[in-house]
């Protein structure tokens, strides 16, 4: 498994509830704690305020799932499929993400803060006004993805490859040119004067 920053032990559980079969269902405002959830299926369910504090999802399907003001606080995902799944508005602070698969993925605002996303292939997975501030994105691949009006103050980006990637509104100011991959990247005219100081240019209006 994945470590979390700084070598933090994931949060213990004290329940199993194994094979659960949530598909299609409405969830709203349930609240859970410290779980472990294997083999979840939430397939095409709709989710509303739910809380999931420091909760383990192993193997857990969230194909075509929606989420609205959910909120999954340093919880632990191992092997889950986020095909197709929306989340708007929710709060994922501290949680981890191990070989897990977000193709077609949105995630609209909400606060990502601190999440655990170490070589995650984002290539596929849309981000948007979304708050990722220290978030480990370390050997990330977002080739052709989409991270626009995203917080990344302070987050660690060290060999992610952002090629291709549209960028726009996003604060780069964690970024360093040299151990990224930007080729081909789409950002604008001001975020460029933030990776050329990066660069150690000396950047003047005139």
């Amino acid at each position: 498994m994945a470590e979390r920053r700084y070598g933090e032990p994931a949060p213990k559980t004290v329940e199993t509830i194994a094979g659960a079969d949530w598909y299609g269902d409405e969830l709203d405002r349930r609240r859970f704690q410290n779980a472990l959830f294997a083999d979840l299926d939430l397939s095409e369910a709709r989710n509303t305020g739910c809380v999931f504090n420091e909760c383990t999802f192993r193997r857990a399907r969230f194909n075509g799932s929606k989420h609205h003001s959910a909120a999954f606080v340093n919880c632990t995902f191992v092997a889950c499929n986020f095909f197709d799944t929306t989340f708007t508005e929710c709060k994922f602070v501290g949680s981890m993400f191990d070989g897990c698969q977000f193709d077609s993925m949105e995630v609209v605002d909400g606060d990502w803060s601190f999440v655990g996303l170490p070589g995650a292939d984002l290539r596929k997975a849309r981000f948007r006004g979304t708050r990722l501030r220290e978030a480990d994105l370390t050997g990330a691949r977002c080739q052709g993805g989409s991270i626009r009006e995203v917080d990344l103050s302070g987050a660690w980006l060290h060999s992610a490859d952002f090629s291709n990637c549209d960028l726009r509104g996003s604060d780069l100011s964690a970024l360093e040119p040299a151990n990224t991959q930007l080729g081909g990247a789409i950002i604008t005219i001001d975020q460029t004067i933030v990776i050329a100081r990066a660069l150690g240019l000396d950047v003047r209006r005139k």
